[in-house]
C-alpha cells in the first residue's frame, strides 16, 4: 500500500517488540536484560506477587472469563467490590468499571452528549477522548493545550448556542507529562453550566495524596466532575472506570454501550486490581520512592543542558528532538547501550521526542544509567 510506503520514508513505521518475563523495572528484551524506560507501571505492581495471587485466585473460583456483559451473566459481586473501592478512593459517591480505560472514555462521552450539544477538548488530549467526542455527534471544537483563556472566549461565544456543554481533558498527558489547569477549568464549567471530564489515566496511583489523582493533587475532591480512569497503568491490571455521583453511574449502567454490550472484566483482572488498591492505600512509600526517582532524574539531567526536556510533574520526561529520525536512532542507541526508551513519533504527537516512564522500582543506578545513555548518544 502507497499509505505504508509513506509511513516507512516519514520514519513514522512502528512494529511491536517482545517482552519475555514479568514486567519490572528491568526486562528481557531481545534475550537480553534491559532497563524498562517505556512501561506506564508505576508503582511496580504488574509483576507483584500479591496482586498475581488475587489473580490466580479468582482464577480458580470463578474461572478465566466472565462469559457475558454484567447485565446478563457477566455480573460477580467482584466487580462490585471493585466498584465501591474505587468510589472509596476517589471519594465519589460510586464508580462503574469498563474492561478499558478507552471503552469508558467512548462509552461516557457517547452517553452524556448528542448532536444537540457541545464538547470542547484539549488539543493533545488522548485518542479515547477524541474518539468518544466524535462518536458522541456532538459539535467538537479543540482548545490549544491548557490555555483557559482561549477556552473561555470559545465559551462565551459558543455556549448559548448549544442544550449541553461537555468539557474533555486528560489530567496527566501522556506524551507530555504536563498537568491539566484543573482548578480553573472547573471554575469554567461552574460559570458556564458545562459538565467537566477527567482522565486520571496517568494520574491515579500516583498524584495526590492518597494516590487518588489529578483531583486530589489540586485540592478539588468533592467538586462535581467525572472522573475516568484505567487499571492498567499504577494499578498493574486491566480495565478502565468512571467515578462521579450516583446518578450519573446509574445512567451509565443504562445508557453506555461500550459497557452494556460489552463482556465484563475478567476476574484476574478484577482481583488484582483490588488488590493493587489495597496496596495504594496501605504502602504510600511507594508513590514516596516514585517521587525521589523523579527528582533524583531531573537533578542528574541539569548536566545534560543540550536535551531539551519539555515541562511535566508526573512520572512521564519528554525530550524533544528535532525529526523522527533523530528520535530512532537515539532510542536505538540506548537500547544498544542496555535501556529500553521508546522514541514516540508523528502522528502520535506533534513533534518527535524521547519519552521516559520512570517506576518506584527503579534503582540509583538505573536511573545514572539512563543520563550516562543519554549524554552519550
Amino acid at each position: 500500500m502507497k499509505s505504508l510506503i509513506t509511513i516507512r520514508r516519514a520514519d513514522w513505521y512502528r512494529s511491536v517488540q517482545a517482552i519475555d518475563g514479568r514486567s519490572g523495572a528491568t526486562v528481557q528484551l531481545a534475550g537480553r536484560e534491559v532497563i524498562n524506560f517505556a512501561s506506564n507501571d508505576y508503582l511496580g505492581l504488574a509483576g507483584d506477587e500479591r496482586l498475581i495471587g488475587a489473580a490466580v485466585a479468582a482464577t480458580q473460583e470463578f474461572g478465566t472469563g466472565s462469559t457475558g456483559s454484567r447485565l446478563l451473566s457477566g455480573h460477580r459481586e467482584l466487580h462490585r467490590e471493585l466498584e465501591q473501592a474505587i468510589a472509596a478512593l476517589k471519594q465519589t459517591e460510586d464508580a462503574l468499571v469498563f474492561s478499558s480505560g478507552y471503552l469508558a472514555n467512548v462509552g461516557a462521552i457517547a452517553s452524556l452528549v448528542g448532536k444537540r450539544d457541545l464538547i470542547l477538548s484539549d488539543q493533545y488530549n488522548h485518542s479515547s477522548l477524541k474518539n468518544g467526542a466524535i462518536l458522541s455527534g456532538a459539535t467538537v471544537i479543540e482548545y490549544a493545550h491548557c490555555q483557559v483563556k482561549e477556552l473561555q472566549a470559545i465559551l462565551l461565544q459558543q455556549r448559548p448556542n448549544y442544550r449541553r456543554c461537555l468539557i474533555l481533558t486528560d489530567s496527566v498527558f501522556s506524551m507530555d507529562g504536563d498537568l491539566c489547569p484543573l482548578p480553573a477549568l472547573l471554575d469554567l464549567a461552574d460559570e458556564f453550566s458545562c459538565m467537566l471530564l477527567v482522565d486520571e489515566a496517568h494520574a491515579t496511583g500516583v498524584m495526590g495524596q492518597t494516590g487518588a489523582g489529578c483531583v486530589e493533587h489540586f485540592g478539588c475532591t468533592g467538586r462535581n466532575l467525572i472522573q475516568i480512569g484505567t487499571l492498567s497503568k499504577a494499578l498493574g491490571s486491566l480495565g478502565g472506570y468512571v467515578a462521579g455521583s450516583a446518578t450519573l453511574i446509574d445512567y451509565l449502567r443504562n445508557r453506555a454501550p461500550s459497557w452494556i454490550y460489552t463482556t465484563a472484566l475478567s476476574p484476574a483482572d478484577t482481583a488484582a486490581a483490588l488488590a493493587a488498591i489495597s496496596i495504594v492505600k496501605e504502602e504510600p512509600q511507594r508513590r514516596v520512592q516514585l517521587w525521589k526517582n523523579i527528582d533524583y532524574l531531573k537533578k542528574l539531567l541539569y548536566k545534560l543542558p543540550n536535551l531539551k526536556l519539555l515541562p511535566s510533574e508526573s512520572p512521564i520526561l519528554c525530550f524533544q528532538l528535532p525529526s523522527a529520525a533523530e528520535a530512532l536512532q537515539i532510542s536505538q542507541g540506548l537500547q544498544a547501550a542496555g535501556i529500553f526508551a521508546p522514541a514516540i513519533r508523528p502522528p502520535t504527537v506533534p513533534t518527535s521526542r524521547m519519552r521516559i516512564s520512570l517506576m518506584a522500582t527503579h534503582q540509583a543506578i538505573h536511573i545514572e544509567r539512563l543520563v550516562e545513555g543519554m549524554g552519550n548518544g
